[in-house]
């Protein structure tokens, strides 16, 4: 009996010693766990930290792309704004000519003779700088379709007195005009397929006339409102490439830009 007490008081502890190591390599194992879930944890929480930083740069950046499409927006409505403003003076000084030469015929002078217009040797009024037809039935009836637009902006009247224009007139001085003024009414009103066949005859059949480069614009925007991203590309090109000083070769490059 004594035997076997000292037997087992020699076991316990070196048993205890055995079990001592595996506890040690548990306990470290552990601990590698923790710190791996830990630093897992914290490389979860930076990736999220920087997919909602993109995500904050990318509406940062869709807002930016719409404010710049509304300031542009705005330039260009501004624009607009101004060349009506320039379509009204340049219709006024031509209807006053146009009263010069009506009444210039019928001016007696001081010493009884009748005083006219004078003319260069073409025998055009004002020096051929008129730039409006003799005829006054066609005068009356542009007049008529202008004033619907810049007087009484009566826009929807204006269309077909501007289409009447045409048929009656197809050989008129005005036509170029009559083509702009209706591609502007139409775009205004977003038909633009009708706009672009007004806006494409001024542009391929009247290359002289100062409405061109609008003209040009106008298909490049109506290009873009339509999706095609790579015709109104080449409009406001053809703008800025025939017409670099001008306003509208500006306003193509912003486009572009």
């Amino acid at each position: 009996m004594k035997k076997t007490l000292i037997a087992m008081s020699l076991l316990v502890p070196a048993a205890a010693m055995a079990q001592a190591p595996v506890s040690s390599l548990s306990d470290s194992a552990g601990s590698l766990e923790q710190r791996l879930a830990t630093i897992e944890r914290m490389m979860e929480a930076r990736q999220g930290a920087q997919l909602q930083l993109m995500d904050q740069l990318s509406t940062l950046q869709q807002d930016v792309a719409e404010l710049r499409g509304i300031t542009e927006e705005h330039e260009y409505r501004l624009e607009q704004l101004l060349q009506r403003q320039r379509e009204l003076y340049q219709e006024i000084d031509r209807r006053f000519s146009q009263l010069k030469e009506q009444g210039g015929s019928s001016f007696g002078g001081s010493g009884g003779g009748v005083q006219t217009i004078p003319t260069d040797s073409s025998g055009s009024a004002d020096g051929g700088n008129s730039g409006y037809s003799s005829n006054l039935s066609e005068n009356d009836a542009y007049d008529r379709a202008i004033a619907l637009v810049l007087e009484d902006k009566r826009y929807d009247a204006a269309i077909p007195a501007f289409e009447q224009f045409i048929q009656q007139f197809p050989n008129s001085s005005y036509l170029p005009n009559a083509h702009y003024w209706l591609g502007q009414l139409q775009f205004a009103q977003q038909a633009y397929d009708k706009a672009k066949t007004h806006f494409q005859t001024v542009v391929n059949d009247y290359p002289d006339s100062n409405k061109r480069a609008d003209c040009l614009l106008k298909l490049g925007v109506i290009a873009s409102e339509q999706g095609r991203s790579a015709d109104a590309e080449s409009f406001y090109q053809q703008v800025v490439s025939e017409y670099p000083d001008s306003t509208e070769a500006n306003l193509a490059k912003q486009r572009l830009n």
